[in-house]
């Protein structure tokens, strides 16, 4: 299994070290040095695992990890750090998080919970289907009858958590934390944007596919 990794460290000789053993270990690893330019390739490159330092310079690794998130960005997220209270812990957690490993460690243990969260994306589904909706997690696109549908970074999240969740119900709880992370957005944003969304996904078709559970939230199916 190929593995394509992406290290956010500002500590050089550290991340030298991480992607020499790393790389001779098998895995393709790209390094940046500050949060704004792990971001930039984050989002450029289809990484199967970052590992991101928390105190970073410019953008810190919990921003980071919440940017991700809010673009709708599914990559396993590995937080790196010596803080090491449960409180830092769950903060990295509700920004998003998947792992955290706390300095100082063995490489070995790094290189073990890297394969296991690139394992564990390779196993998810990456093409979900509801009726003549296709959604592409691993090309970030959706089309509808064959036709491509073009989406702004929050009505991608709405729509890609919503086909994860598909057929069960998604709570408007739960969308509300998955596409803006823990600082909830203004009371009618949801509504804004799904209203949005349905503009693309569902209007220029004959069956809608968004429905609205009053007082629960919303679910991606055929209607019944």
């Amino acid at each position: 299994m190929n593995i394509y990794a992406l290290l956010v460290e500002d500590d050089l000789d550290l991340a030298a070290s991480l992607v020499e053993y790393l790389e001779l270990e098998g895995i393709t690893c790209d390094h940046a040095a500050n949060g704004e330019h792990g971001l930039q390739l984050a989002r450029e490159y289809k990484y199967d695992v970052i590992m991101l330092d928390v105190m970073l310079p410019k953008l810190n690794g919990l921003n980071l990890c919440s940017k991700l998130r809010r673009d709708g960005l599914d990559v396993p997220v590995l937080m790196i750090t010596a803080r090491d209270s449960l409180d830092d812990k769950i903060e990295g957690f509700e920004a998003g998080s998947d792992d955290y490993l706390v300095k100082p460690f063995a490489l070995k243990e790094l290189l073990l919970r890297v394969r296991a969260l690139a394992k564990r994306r390779s196993s998810q589904p990456r093409r979900y289907v509801v009726a003549d909706l296709e959604v592409d997690t691993e090309q970030h696109q959706a089309t509808r009858a064959g036709i491509k549908l073009t989406l702004s970074p929050k009505e991608w999240a709405l729509l890609e958590y919503m086909a994860k969740m598909s057929p069960n119900i998604a709570p408007k709880d739960e969308i509300q934390r998955a596409v803006w992370g823990e600082i909830l957005p203004e009371s009618n944003s949801l509504k804004v944007h799904m209203h949005k969304l349905r503009q693309k996904v569902d209007k220029p078709f004959p069956e809608p596919l968004i429905q609205t559970i009053p007082g629960v939230g919303f679910v991606l199916r055929k209607q019944q």
